[in-house]
């Protein structure tokens, strides 16, 4: 009997997450799954499933796996450094607000920000002309679009490899050196396989928002670069037809379980 209440109070305070996760979770994968098997007039079909695997979709795909790969991968070379280097300042957790401010601006103010950074009359510009080249048209290219990409998400990839490195116990490292390991060899095989779980992290924080890209593709990119995300938003603004719509936000969410899987955590991280 007792140990019934116990189970009853144990499982009590999980009753509003699990409430939470139906109401917004499950139910809008499941309302976004009914979509995407209805036609233009409600009536149930498998051809915007069909319709996905053409080369229009497909090669949308792959475009968008693309961008975010090449996010990702500038992001973790920026971030990596600056958060090796953050671990080795006196305040560094100082620092670390410093870097995780900018996150704070929202997202629209910072990208209409670069949009007159890049623009033909912007400093950057300017800069260019003061050495006597003529102006870029620096806005509407990839460069852009995976720069200011890069720029929102390091944030988010800095954070978790900050806290792996910063967890690391630094005797190790010690215990690498005296054994006559280079810095190459310590960081290839004692620094970077005890921090590869916020490596993970920062990777599917990054990876994931960035197949999803939309209001950047439509302002910085001019639509020069077609994503999932951006598909979407055409298919349910523009379009009007929001089972297509659904299909393409099926497979996204597929995409994103299938990369949190290969990124999952095998061990929780703490100090070794």
């Amino acid at each position: 009997m007792g140990t019934k209440i116990m189970n009853k109070t144990a499982k009590g305070p999980l009753i509003p997450y699990i409430f939470w996760i139906l109401l917004f979770v499950i139910a809008p994968i499941a309302l976004i799954v009914y979509y995407s098997v209805l036609d233009l007039n409600g009536n149930f079909t498998l051809t915007n499933y069909a319709k996905f695997f053409t080369p229009v979709y497909l090669k949308m795909t792959l475009s968008s796996f693309w961008y975010a790969f090449l996010i990702t991968l500038f992001t973790l070379l920026f971030a990596y450094p600056t958060a090796y280097l953050l671990t080795k300042t006196k305040h560094k957790q100082l620092w670390l607000m410093l870097i995780i401010i900018p996150s704070w601006i929202n997202l629209l103010l910072k990208t209409y920000a670069f949009i007159g950074i890049f623009g033909l009359y912007g400093p950057i510009n300017a800069m260019i002309e003061v050495f006597g080249f003529n102006p870029k048209q620096i806005l509407f290219t990839d460069f852009s679009f995976v720069f200011v990409s890069v720029y929102i998400f390091i944030p988010f990839m800095i954070i978790p490899i900050f806290n792996s490195l910063d967890k690391m116990n630094p005797s190790l490292i010690y215990a690498a050196r005296d054994l006559g390991a280079s810095s190459w060899t310590t960081f290839r095989r004692v620094i970077f396989p005890l921090t590869i779980d916020g490596v993970k992290s920062g990777i599917q924080v990054t990876f994931i928002p960035a197949l999803s890209l939309f209001m950047i593709t439509r302002l910085i990119a001019g639509n020069q670069v077609i994503t999932l995300g951006t598909a979407i938003e055409q298919q349910f603004l523009v379009s009007q037809n929001w089972g297509m719509g659904s299909t393409i936000a099926v497979f996204l969410i597929l995409f994103m379980v299938l990369t949190m899987l290969f990124t999952r955590q095998k061990s929780k991280g703490g100090r070794v």
